[in-house]
């Protein structure tokens, strides 16, 4: 599967183009909506959501309810539509791609802002959740979930900090999801620890809301069930970390991704990286054909290849450039100092962007399947194999 979206965030809508998605698969609808509306929500979001109900039209690529292997053109329309009518803005906003969207295209700053608006992640996931509906019915299950907001997490000391990440480690999804589900952060603390924190972040963005300002977080999303083999290390373009890194990072305002123990293996010894072999026959059926591994700081991918762990992949958002208080910037007109513009936005999207991350990644993982026919030709869902 490959995809593409078009679409701009005050136009008529959102378009996700999707090619490669196999024949006679039965699309569930209300999951994708269900993931969109998931995506306008969480704490601090600001009043777009109010005016927004995101739901997605089937356009192209259907026949009574089934898939018919054509591209699938995946539609979600926009109710504030003002692209023509809106203001021209003439102050970038540092941390944009106002002004070299601008110099770029040699346009005004309007149409660039419009693309490049996180409101086109609406297609993507829309795209994702598709591609996670295929993905179950290979076994394989994908979740996002917010590990902290802006300094919360400042206070614990490394002690708590690793308390908590074997707590995690130790999660199957089932857990995760009623974890992140019940929460208004879409964190995954303990029954015991999620209301402090639910209060404590409330705080922290509303403190941060007064101010004018915004906040940005740390974001994880875990990939269950995945089969030894996807990616391939024969190429650079091929590896599957490679491809992950690259998806991840092209959403918006995220500024880091890492994949297992990320960065931090350089402050240890590769004795204590790499993941001990071993092999446990009773689970010789399922993805990782048993071999397992003693410990995943790998995070699932060895060499470009998914090694049958669960994949981990964690990525930084940085705050959302527009703000209430604007940062000195240049009048495009006169070149003379002036405040950047303000447009409605959000003080803190960090659990909006877990749902993004989530569905992004599900497309990336659908992405290194490969399609087969049988004998027959009938392109069922069910000969599907990995590269």
């Amino acid at each position: 599967m490959n995809y593409k979206t078009a679409g701009e965030s005050h136009g008529s809508g959102l378009l996700a183009f999707i090619e490669n998605f196999p024949a006679g698969f039965t699309i569930d609808v209300e999951s994708i909506n269900a993931e969109l509306r998931r995506r306008q929500g969480g704490y601090g979001r600001g009043g777009r959501q109010a005016i927004e109900t995101d739901s997605v039209e089937i356009l192209t690529g259907i026949w009574r309810g089934q898939t018919t292997g054509a591209p699938l053109t995946l539609w979600i329309k926009n109710k504030d539509s003002r692209i023509d009518s809106a203001p021209e803005i003439t102050n970038p906003r540092p941390g944009h791609v106002d002004l070299a969207g601008a110099i770029k295209f040699g346009l005004p700053i309007r149409p660039i802002m419009e693309r490049a608006s996180a409101r086109e992640t609406a297609a993507r996931v829309a795209a994702g959740a598709l591609a996670k509906q295929f993905l179950k019915s290979k076994g394989i299950t994908v979740i996002g979930f917010v590990r902290s907001i802006g300094d919360s997490d400042s206070s614990l000391t490394e002690f708590q900090i690793q308390n908590f990440n074997r707590e995690i480690d130790s999660l199957d999804f089932n857990e995760l999801l009623r974890r992140r589900n019940r929460s208004e952060f879409y964190i995954v603390r303990s029954d015991s620890e999620s209301e402090q924190w639910e209060i404590k972040l409330k705080k922290l963005i509303d403190k941060t809301s007064e101010e004018g300002d915004s906040v940005g977080g740390l974001i994880e999303a875990r990939a269950f069930g995945v089969p030894i083999g996807l990616g391939s290390h024969t190429q650079w373009d091929q590896k599957l970390d490679g491809d992950i890194a690259k998806s991840i990072m092209s959403i918006q305002a995220v500024k880091g991704v890492e994949i297992g123990l990320g960065f931090n293996v350089t402050k240890i010894t590769g004795s204590k990286v790499h993941d001990p072999i071993e092999y446990d026959i009773s689970k010789a059926g399922n993805a990782n054909r048993g071999f397992v591994r003693r410990t995943n700081n790998a995070g699932g991918i060895e060499g470009g290849i998914s090694n049958g762990e669960t994949i981990v992949v964690r990525c930084a958002m940085k705050p959302i450039p527009t703000m209430r208080k604007p940062l000195d910037s240049i009048d495009w007109n006169t070149k003379q100092p002036k405040q950047a513009t303000y447009e409605r936005s959000d003080v803190c999207a960090v659990p909006a962007a877990s749902v993004v991350v989530e569905n992004v990644l599900a497309a990336t993982l659908m992405s290194a399947f490969q399609i087969f026919s049988d004998n027959d030709n009938s392109g069922n869902v069910s000969n599907v194999k990995y590269k």
